[in-house]
């Protein structure tokens, strides 16, 4: 048997690429401990600046798959708990992962492949990929990817595709926000690698932390709290290696280190 997931690395760019195409990549638990276990050894390796989540074959991840929901039907609840605890563990490193991350999206994304895409920090798809949020027709709820995706679509459009479990599509996507970008499949590639070299332009240590300072700012309502805790962020940057790399290559007019290292 095939592992469910594969590793490609590319330079300072790691693929991790979902491969189950005979199941349009549907989670199991194999699948969901792949993934954990690879973005954390991501998270603690210095030479990976990027990270592309994919999935192999026609589909992006088509949510559980149906054999393993079977099991788990059959399973008690603390059983359950400790699978749903599982599947949140991913979510929230993929979410939390401090390296800048791109979801590649083509064909089915539903259920728990909504969560997914909702937790990268940029989002491409193709005209012909398909979302849902179809937990409701079995009688369950997108709970654990639910933190994740309401804060990619919002509260009101949430209300919706959670209670009514229709399929959208990539049009629809890209309007709420679970997408930032739409592209013909034949330059679904082409526009990834663009985005690869964007985040590579950028300094490793502020592209990795771009997302935290996003998390903190949302969810802080104190300003003079937030004055003050962005104003020692700025100066720390300032003052730290990669800054002053940074501003005296501006001022040079030549490129900073972290780009030569890029190759």
């Amino acid at each position: 048997m095939s592992h469910p997931l594969l590793i490609l690395r590319e330079g300072p760019v790691a693929r991790l690429r979902m491969n189950r195409p005979e199941l349009h990549n549907a989670f199991d638990s194999e699948l969901i401990a792949a993934l954990t276990g690879a973005l954390t050894a991501v998270a603690n390796d210095p030479h990976v600046r990027v990270v592309v989540l994919e999935g192999s074959g026609a589909s992006f991840s088509a949510g559980a798959d149906l054999n393993w929901m079977r099991g788990m039907a059959k399973a008690s609840e603390a059983e359950n708990r400790t699978d749903a605890l599982a599947l949140a563990r991913l979510m929230r490193t993929l979410d939390e992962l401090p390296r800048p991350t791109i979801a590649r999206v083509h064909g089915a994304a539903f259920g728990g492949g909504v969560g997914l895409v909702a937790c990268c920090d940029i989002a491409i798809g193709t005209p012909e990929a398909k979302f849902g949020l179809t937990e409701s027709k079995l009688g369950l709820l997108p709970a654990v990817i639910s933190p994740y995706v309401i804060e990619a679509i919002g509260a009101r459009q949430a209300r919706r595709w959670f209670a009514t479990a229709e399929i959208f599509d990539a049009t629809r996507a890209l309007q709420m926000g679970l997408l930032h970008e739409l592209v013909q499949a034949d330059a679904l590639d082409a526009t990834v690698q663009r985005q690869i070299g964007w985040l590579l332009k950028a300094g490793p240590v502020a592209a990795a932390e771009a997302k935290a300072l996003v998390r903190r700012v949302a969810a802080e309502h104190d300003r003079d709290r937030l004055d003050n805790d962005n104003a020692a962020l700025i100066a720390q940057l300032r003052v730290s290696p990669e800054g002053q790399d940074g501003l005296s290559a501006f001022l040079d007019k030549r490129k900073p280190g972290w780009i030569s290292d890029a190759g």
